[in-house]
């Protein structure tokens, strides 16, 4: 059976271009007509991961995430030792010391209904059993972050209801860093831009959100701040403006590693803080730098999600991987299909590395109002590709880091970020990366498995030719027989298929589906 015609943005409508934006501080593009998702009914919902990872003795932060009319009222079963849950916030906190797999029945009740999931909580060495969903400052803010922007978006993160389908990290991204100083003798966040970063820290673990900071083992960051390390044991940095001149190319880079390090320093202020996330950026990344932050983070006292920044060498991520929770496989991307295309069949060959605690990443999202501390302007990315953008980055199970205005979060990028259907696809407990499975010219199908024996398929015409057929094989999939179809971002069974499905896919746009045996 053929489906034809189907419209942009998972070929369910009419292929009309994305209005052209004029006047980048100002334009707004209304995308609302390429609405897909389903507005979610009154009745609870249960979202985001059902396995949770924590090391023994370490606090336990993890708000359960349901959609539906509030309030919402909580109930679970029996509680591992030293695990506490609040009924009203749907919060986890306290810590076990005894490492195992707890199964934990979770019911939550509203004025509508009432749903229930199970929540896997696994005490043990690894951490960030699913990819970290959050926010990070860069995409948006690039050098002009500050703690009152990185609190309205953490806000935002509540009131828009993201936090309600598992969004939780809101990560600082370069340029926080003052001076060294404190109890420790660690980076100290810059006083103009972040006059209390415990104070926000504090705010946004009330919200039932995480917090993420940004370093480097180099002596000054991208940004020309501070770094790990020093050339003297005082461990300054001055920056001037000749360093500002210096072109980012790292055989010109003036940017080393000192003769002194401060990870230990570093990594208890942050502790201290509540930090739940380090982005570590420099180039080349090596292991020897790697596994002593990750040892330092180890012995923290907290389970901080340890994000490797950029361009993973792949020659050496069968060594990193083991010493790191995230790595980027490339450089920075930006709002342009020139950007995106070259990310979307290109991570097989990270795919061996990739599982519970451990992501590959090809960098963070290009949806919403972005602007890199400049021209703020909503994406430049056509509906259709922010339909794959976030398509591709489900299949393929990587960090979901937004880098947008949380606070002018219109319609249309709602549907996009509160897509359940789409968003368990990356939060899966088996963990798989899509790989592709099939090569049709430009088109091609990424399929991986699911923990439920499913199948999750994306057929991708990423070429500047119009519309194309994509067809998947059953074959491909090394299945037989007759399974049901259903199209994840309508939310709605297609029909029972056997042997293929085809579809028409617009240009630079995808159809996202599941494939259930049929009874």
């Amino acid at each position: 059976m053929t489906i034809k015609k189907l419209p942009a943005c998972l070929a369910l409508i009419c292929v009309l271009a994305a209005p052209e934006i004029t006047n980048a501080q100002t334009a707004v593009t209304d995308n609302s007509a390429y609405i897909l998702t389903p507005k979610a009914g009154p009745e609870p919902h249960i979202n985001g991961p059902k396995i949770f990872g924590v090391r023994p003795g370490h606090p336990v932060l993890f708000t359960v995430p349901v959609s539906g009319n509030k309030p919402v009222q909580f109930e679970v079963g029996k509680l591992p030792k030293g695990l506490r849950f609040d009924k009203n916030t749907g919060r986890f906190s306290g810590a076990v010391d005894k490492p195992g797999t707890y199964e934990i029945k979770i019911t939550a009740k509203n004025n509508a209904g009432k749903a229930e999931r199970p929540l896997k909580i696994v005490v043990g060495e690894n951490i960030c059993l699913t990819p970290p969903m959050g926010w990070n400052s860069w995409n948006i803010y690039a050098t002009k972050v500050t703690e009152d922007l990185l609190l309205a978006n953490a806000r935002a993160m509540v009131t828009s209801g993201l936090i309600d389908h598992g969004w939780s990290y809101m990560n600082i991204d370069d340029v926080w860093q003052g001076e060294r100083g404190g109890e420790f003798h660690a980076i100290q966040p810059n006083p103009q831009t972040f006059p209390d970063i415990q104070k926000a820290s504090n705010e946004i673990h009330a919200m039932g959100l995480k917090i993420g900071i940004y370093s480097t083992p180099w002596i000054e960051s991208y940004g020309h701040h501070v770094g790990g390390s020093a050339d003297n044991p005082e461990g300054t940095f001055v920056r001037t403006p000749e360093t500002d001149k210096v072109p980012r190319n790292k055989k010109l880079f003036p940017y080393k590693i000192g003769s002194y390090m401060f990870v230990d320093q570093d990594v208890k202020q942050w502790a201290q803080w509540g930090v739940d996330y380090l982005k570590y950026d420099w180039n080349p990344i090596e292991l020897p730098e790697t596994k002593q932050m990750f040892d330092a983070l180890r012995a923290s006292g907290r389970d901080i999600v340890f994000s490797l920044s950029n361009s993973t060498p792949f020659a050496s991520i069968g060594d990193l991987s083991k010493v790191s929770n995230t790595w980027r496989t490339g450089g920075d991307i930006r709002d342009s299909w020139k950007s995106l295309k070259p990310r979307l069949f290109s991570q097989d060959k990270w795919e061996p590395y990739a599982g519970q605690g451990h992501w590959n990443d090809p960098d963070m999202m290009v949806v919403g109002v972005v602007g890199w501390g400049k021209d703020y302007h909503p994406s430049n990315l056509t509906a259709d590709e922010q339909y794959t953008h976030v398509s591709a980055w489900c299949l393929m199970s990587v960090p979901l880091l937004l880098g947008c205005d949380l606070t002018k979060l219109d319609a249309f990028t709602l549907s996009l970020l509160t897509n359940d259907e789409v968003l368990a696809l990356n939060q899966d407990a088996l963990g798989k990366q899509a790989t592709v499975i099939s090569r049709q010219g430009d088109a091609g199908v990424m399929a991986k498995d699911l923990e439920d024996g499913s199948k999750a398929v994306g057929l991708f015409n990423p070429g500047d030719e119009g519309t194309k057929q994509v067809v998947l094989n059953w074959a491909d999939l090394k299945i037989t027989g007759k399974y049901i179809v259903r199209d994840l971002w309508r939310q709605k069974d297609l029909g029972t298929f056997e042997g293929e499905f085809k579809a028409d896919v617009a240009q630079h746009g995808v159809v996202l589906v599941s494939l259930r045996k049929a009874k």
